[in-house]
């Protein structure tokens, strides 16, 4: 929601950032220069009177995430002896980039951090944050048995700079009842966005305050995400080759045109507030008939008694593709007992065993092959409708670029998406505006 992307106070109870984080680069900047390794306040290396080694983990998590990483932490404690995972610190997952950028200046971090996977480039600009390409290339699960947006997530310039600790994916999900009653059938793999946005206005009845679909209409980073699968599959890209310009400079107005269309029929809600959360209770009320979203919201729609049914996103092209928001567990160096302890905790919740207790319990989808491949997760997509489809679209998903200019980019884009929404732009005048301010962001040495 992500990626950046998971509304706050979701039935997961998973939070995921749904604002876009504005002067981040420039603090983190600062904080990379203010936090060179041994500068910080941890000078005791973590190693206790009795030879164990004390992990600082900010986690990030609330209600059912928290829960589970907390289950898996005590676990990790009693069949680790020399090592004591602390999980108490640190704040929500929304906040995190703004407490590690003021932790990094003041040179007093965690061990290990939950930061989403968008300000992972910003903030592995400090040099006190850990390399781990040697942890995970030769960690007990294979490297290239994890799913790719799982590992592009995580690599920046060839180096893998955190270890995956959430996946998910988009999909659409459709009310099946409101599909009745217009008389549609159920979209199937393999359907277009000009499908999707006729169904849209055959969906939508405004007399009984039924729309056919929605859109996140702030301009946040939850507004864009839904973008870039359109935009990959027009042939565009996030940043053009060269590095200095974006890569959806024609791209984008062919996307942006069909968000127009939406608008234009008046058959989309545009969430007036971030999170996203008043479309979800649109959806849930029974008054909207798709909505692009993501794994997570699955237990909010069952729990409302929402007769649903799954398909992967539509494209132009018939081919399958989305977009995965995968989340990081970053680690810091505070000293080297107190990394080879961070490392040894980060590959150990990767591993299928636990890696599958968290998804099931927290949320999110299998990091890696060997984890879906577990009868645990098995059993449940057997008891979760629709929840297989969001894993088998982790075959064809991409992940935003691993780039510090990537929230100016976001940023421009999500002011030129909500431009259109609400009729203020055309396509090609809101892309042309987007397009001076992120190659602006892109020519900033960094």
């Amino acid at each position: 929601m992500a990626a950046a992307h998971r509304p706050s106070g979701t039935g997961t109870g998973l939070p995921r950032r749904t604002l876009l984080r504005r002067g981040t680069a420039l603090a983190l900047g600062a904080a990379a220069t203010a936090a060179l390794p041994g500068c910080g306040a941890h000078t005791d290396d973590g190693v206790g009177a009795d030879g164990r080694v004390t992990v600082e983990l900010w986690h990030g998590q609330t209600d059912t995430g928290r829960a589970a990483i907390e289950k898996l932490v005590a676990e990790f404690n009693r069949t680790h002896p020399g090592i004591r995972v602390d999980a108490g610190g640190g704040v929500l997952a929304d906040a995190m980039l703004q407490k590690i950028t003021a932790a990094l200046a003041a040179g007093s971090f965690p061990d290990v951090a939950y930061v989403f996977g968008s300000d992972l480039a910003s903030v592995a600009r400090s040099p006190s944050v850990v390399d781990l390409s040697e942890t995970v290339r030769s960690g007990p699960t294979p490297w290239d048995d994890f799913w790719t947006p799982a590992r592009a997530a995580v690599t920046l310039n060839g180096h893998v700079r955190a270890s995956p600790a959430l996946l998910d994916s988009l999909a659409v999900v459709c009310n099946k009842k409101l599909f009745r009653d217009a008389g549609l059938p159920l979209p199937r793999p393999g359907w277009t966005w000009e499908q999707f946005v006729a169904t849209a206005a055959k969906l939508t009845d405004r007399r009984r305050g039924v729309f056919g679909t929605g859109w996140p209409g702030v301009g946040d980073e939850d507004t864009v995400w839904r973008l870039w699968p359109m935009v990959w599959d027009l042939g565009g890209d996030v940043i053009g080759p060269d590095g200095r310009r974006i890569g959806f400079e024609e791209s984008g107005v062919k996307a942006l045109q069909t968000v127009a269309a939406l608008a234009g029929d008046r058959s989309v809600y545009v969430d007036p507030k971030p999170g996203s959360e008043q479309m979800y209770q649109v959806f849930d009320s029974g008054r909207m008939g798709m909505v692009v979203t993501g794994p997570w919201q699955l237990p909010d729609i069952r729990q409302a008694g929402i007769d649903h049914h799954v398909v992967p996103l539509p494209s132009y092209s018939g081919r399958p593709v989305t977009i995965s928001g995968p989340d990081t567990w970053t680690v810091f160096d505070n000293g080297p007992a107190r990394v080879r302890a961070a490392r040894t905790f980060v590959t150990w919740l990767a591993q299928p065993a636990q890696d599958v207790r968290w998804d099931v319990q927290a949320g999110s989808l299998p990091l890696s092959r060997s984890t879906q491949a577990l009868p645990a997760w098995r059993a449940q997509e057997a008891r979760t409708e629709g929840l297989a489809v969001f894993t088998k679209a982790l075959t064809s998903a991409r992940v935003r670029p691993v780039h510090a200019a990537y929230p100016q980019i976001s940023q421009a884009l999500g002011q030129a998406i909500a431009a259109v929404l609400i009729g203020r732009s055309t396509p090609t005048e809101a892309l042309r505006d987007c397009a001076r301010e992120a190659n602006a962001a892109l020519l900033i040495p960094r």
